[in-house]
Parts: structure tokens; C-alpha cells; sequence
């Protein structure tokens, strides 16, 4: 990863860090930054993070080949400044078709930053490995096209997009959250779901958030066991890289 903007071409790929994950899971692992960083497997374009909330300045419109705005253990509903900044940034970017990739708050920032809403799930925590089906959007979405109609991968998440920007398309959804994938414009999207968690990752997750699972009534023994390969979800990290390549003209 390069750690300044470099305005030669070809320009990078960045990712926006919005958040970061346990201090238990960073320590083994890497953060999520890394893990978005291996799926993208980009070999041509630099890839460049970028993390307002410590006061990075965010990089100008025309300058980045694509942007992939990570999760968060913060709200949107929040409306923190740091997220304030780069909502309104990703506005400007969805208006000028860089192509953009949110993910978890990154989703439901996107849909904030175009005028829908973010906010508490009313059903509360969805977390584990859970399906995902497609709807009859995404057989012609540049993301999504030629996956399953039904794939598994993970979440954990209390908020949601709970209403979308006028003229987006709803691309996915599950009996817990009707938007788990949308489309703004031509080359914008948000996924609920997070494609560059691996299954030890989810697990983490589960065991972190055990006691609090337990007292909500939810069973963090099953959740445990019900996780599985996410194999399709996964996949979506190295499509998007591919057409923020395009998009450069690689």
C-alpha cells in the first residue's frame, strides 16, 4: 500500500478506513484495511488508505481509479464529523461515476450521502454467515451479474440503509434485511454484508460479541457453527477491482 497520493497515473485505489475491528482480532489478523486490500487483488493499480477520522485529507474527485469505504463499529446515525466529510465526498464522486464500493457503514453511509436514510435495524443485530438473494436487478448489475440468485456471506450489523436515495436499485436482500446490495448510478454500490471477512473472522466476531448475544436471547454456540465459506461474496472485492481498472483504462 502507498501511503501518499501520487498524481501520476495510474491512479489508486482507495480505501477509505472508516473504522477499525476488536484490538483482539487486529493484533492476529491485520485490520480491515488488510483484508480488503488482499480480496481487491489488484495488480495494476497502487492502493492508497486513507482515514479521515485522523484527519487525512480525502483525495480530490479525478484522482482515484475507484473507492471502496470500509465498515465501522461507529453509527452513521451518529453523523459524526469525520463521517459528515466524507459522505458528502462520496456525493461528489457518485456524480462524477468513479466507481465506488461501501461496505457495512460504508453502505449506509452511501445511501445517507445521497439523500436515504441510515439508522437502527428494527429487528436489531444481524450477525453470522446468512443468505443472500439476488434480485431480478442484479442479472444485468456490473457487480453482481452471472453470480448464484442465492449465496451465503457474513454480517454483523445494529444499523441499516433503511431507506434508499431517490432513483437507486435495489439489487439484494434476506428475510432479516431487504437491502443487503443496491446500486446508485452507473458505478456506485453498497453491500450490507461484509465480502472481506473470512470465516475465522466471522467467528471472531461471534465470540467477541457473545455475552451480549446471550443476554438478547441469541445462542453464540449456533451462530458459531452455522458459519461457512463465503466464496461469492468474497469474489465481489476482485469484480470491483476490475472495473475501477476499466474505468482507469487499464
Amino acid at each position: 500500500m502507498i501511503s501518499g497520493m501520487d498524481h501520476n497515473r495510474p491512479y489508486p485505489l482507495v480505501i477509505v478506513k472508516l473504522g477499525d475491528t476488536h484490538e483482539a482480532l487486529r493484533a492476529r489478523r491485520g485490520d480491515f484495511e488488510n483484508w480488503i486490500a488482499a480480496g481487491l487483488d489488484t495488480q495494476t493499480l497502487p492502493i492508497l488508505v486513507v482515514d479521515p477520522r485522523r484527519g487525512d485529507a480525502l483525495p480530490a474527485p479525478g484522482t482515484m481509479s475507484g473507492v471502496v469505504v470500509t465498515g465501522s463499529h461507529a453509527m452513521v446515525s451518529h453523523r459524526e464529523p469525520w463521517s459528515e466529510r466524507t459522505a458528502e465526498w462520496l456525493a461528489q464522486l457518485v456524480a462524477e461515476d468513479t466507481p465506488v464500493l461501501g461496505i457495512c457503514y460504508g453502505h449506509q453511509l452511501l445511501a445517507h450521502a445521497l439523500g436515504g436514510e441510515a439508522g437502527d435495524h428494527p429487528q436489531g443485530l444481524e450477525i453470522g454467515t446468512v443468505t443472500v438473494t439476488l434480485d431480478e436487478a442484479a442479472a444485468t448489475d456490473p457487480l453482481l451479474r452471472g453470480l448464484p440468485t442465492e449465496f451465503q456471506a457474513h454480517v454483523v450489523h445494529l444499523q441499516s440503509a433503511l431507506r434508499l436515495p431517490e432513483g437507486a436499485v435495489r439489487l439484494a436482500g434476506n428475510a432479516h434485511e431487504p437491502v443487503q446490495a443496491f446500486r446508485v448510478g452507473e458505478h456506485a454500490w453498497g453491500v450490507q454484508f461484509h465480502p472481506e471477512f473470512d470465516a475465522e473472522t466471522m467467528r471472531a466476531y461471534i465470540d467477541l460479541l457473545a455475552d451480549e448475544l446471550k443476554s438478547n436471547g441469541a445462542d453464540p454456540a449456533a451462530l458459531r457453527e452455522g458459519v461457512s465459506a463465503t466464496e461469492t461474496a468474497a469474489a465481489l472485492l476482485g469484480r470491483f477491482a476490475r472495473i475501477a481498472e476499466a474505468h482507469h483504462g487499464v
